[in-house]
């Protein structure tokens, strides 16, 4: 008897997976999936995940022997651990191996290194020593104390060049439009994330929700939600604003990284726990806009891809690269010069010997920084805020138009997402959809200098914790620089920040 033991997610096609696999549509969702699941690990094994669409991580006991799977991109997080007695432990939280006899705490303190360039932790292991992701688009079996681990999808690109701009966006709109009546079931009410930006606007317009929520800040430099209530209004639907102040930001840190499981030093992700917590208030489902920015082309910086060259396989590791191998020495009690972040991507590489450098930068991005930091904030926030969030552009169905697409419907000269913004245009006034990225933005940059936030940063600089990784006297070097005018120095500062915050809340407290 095959049975689900673990699983998160959301499959989209279920209706038609229902009639395939001879399954009843009206049982209620967690029975469905589980069936779904179940029965097509039984039809097509190992091959299953080229039949769901969707956000899956699951483990199965198929009579003793333990299966595993994580979707493409890894929406959903998945982790394992053998024990010394060759017992495998597994789960969506890392939180429930810890908890398994067998299980033996200690930190990886090369990740530290990972960590301190990329401000999350990329590639498959983790912070825990022992504990590893299974990586997107892989699978895992566990048989007699035998573990394999193999990947089933590689993202592949093939540009066509025999379509004009117009048949591009044509076909990304069509797509969308035939995505959208998977996301949610009739009987189901979602609201969705709503900022300046295109993707989430797109996203608004192609569905029926009918409340949107926004975060502002009382500083009008960092404030979006202006933008997002116009959106709302043209589009005829609600909006919610939901203020952070830098009280509320600072206080609710050791919470953000105690259930993130993992240092996370997106300043991003503490303002999205906060609107998570807010938006949970008033409805079980929202919808957000990740994907697009990785699959089409959406950094600003991707401009500049043409110019980098055969060169990006020398330094390019992903969407943030703050600190330096000589910064980092100077900085960390314990250096290892084998752990450098480049040897995380250069499989990457590989893959895409021979295409364009914009199409390296995407799948680098694609293959560490979506799941290394997006999903991974979006999933864990989400999560313990009792909130669900659903990410109609994350599809494999929309991965594949961006696949064959030719990177001039990309980026140009002038702009990003071009394809992408002009799909967006068929719904969207042009002043929305041609928008220029302003990206998820918070006032940390000011906050951290100012005396009545800091002082837990402060204290942990120079704290017994600090003193176990670090030069105390570097790092410390660091914020006085900072508070004396060099504010680019704020992310090597909170990126030190969050991981001192984590090893408190995970080796400290617990």
């Amino acid at each position: 008897m095959i049975q689900l033991l673990e699983y998160r997610g959301h499959i989209r096609n279920w209706r038609s997976l229902c009639e395939e696999l001879g399954i009843d549509a009206t049982v209620a969702r967690p029975e469905r999936e589980e069936k779904i699941i179940v029965g097509a690990y039984e039809k097509w094994g190992h091959d299953m995940a080229d039949h769901l669409y969707g956000m899956f991580a699951f483990a199965l006991d198929d009579n003793g022997k333990i299966f595993c799977m994580r979707d493409q991109f890894g929406t959903k997080p998945f982790y394992y651990y053998i024990t010394a007695d060759n017992q495998l432990l597994f789960g969506t939280n890392i939180s429930r191996i810890i908890e398994q006899d067998g299980f033996v705490k200690e930190i990886n303190t090369d990740m530290l290194q990972i960590y301190m360039s990329l401000t999350y932790v990329a590639g498959e292991d983790t912070f825990f020593k022992g504990v590893k992701k299974l990586m997107p688009g892989h699978w895992l079996e566990f048989e007699n104390g035998k573990l394999t681990v193999k990947r089933y999808w590689t993202p592949t690109f093939k540009p066509d060049n025999t379509k004009t701009l117009d048949e591009w966006a044509d076909e990304i709109h069509n797509t969308i439009q035939e995505i959208f009546p998977e996301v949610k079931e009739d009987t189901e009410t979602a609201e969705s994330f709503l900022s300046g930006g295109v993707d989430s606007s797109y996203v608004l317009a192609m569905s029926d929700v009918k409340v949107t929520d926004s975060c502002g800040y009382d500083d009008e430099r960092f404030d979006e939600s202006g933008l997002a209530k116009q959106t709302a209004d043209i589009l005829g639907r609600e909006n919610n604003r939901c203020l952070i102040t830098p009280e509320e930001y600072f206080d609710i840190v050791p919470y953000v990284m105690y259930n993130m499981e993992q240092p996370l030093g997106d300043a991003s992700a503490i303002a999205f726990a906060i609107a998570c917590k807010a938006t949970a208030e008033h409805t079980k489902i929202c919808y957000s806009g990740e994907g697009a920015d990785e699959f089409f082309g959406g950094y600003n910086m991707y401009r500049n891809a043409e110019r980098y060259g055969d060169n990006l396989k020398n330094f390019y590791v992903g969407n943030t690269n703050i600190m330096k191998e000589d910064e980092k020495q100077r900085i960390l009690k314990n250096y290892n010069p084998d752990v450098l972040p480049i040897n995380l991507v250069k499989y990457i590489y590989d893959e895409t010997e021979g295409l364009d450098p914009l199409t390296k930068m995407s799948d680098v991005d694609i293959q560490i920084w979506l799941e290394g930091d997006i999903y991974l904030n979006v999933d864990k926030m989400s999560t313990c805020a009792g909130l669900e969030i659903r990410m109609p552009l994350t599809d494999r169905r929309i991965f594949d138009i961006a696949s064959r697409m030719p990177s001039k419907y990309k980026v140009n000269d002038e702009m990003n997402k071009v394809a992408f913004r002009t799909s967006a245009s068929k719904v969207l006034p042009a002043e929305i959809a041609f928008r220029k990225k302003l990206g998820f933005i918070v006032p940390i940059r000011i906050w951290l200098a100012d005396e009545r936030y800091n002082s837990d940063v402060k204290a942990k600089f120079n704290s017994e914790i600090a003193e176990k990784f670090f030069n105390v006297d570097e790092i410390n070097a660091i914020f006085n620089d900072y508070i004396g005018g060099n504010s680019d120095n704020w992310r090597k500062i909170w990126t030190i920040y969050t991981f001192l915050v984590w090893y408190d809340e995970y080796f400290v407290k617990r």
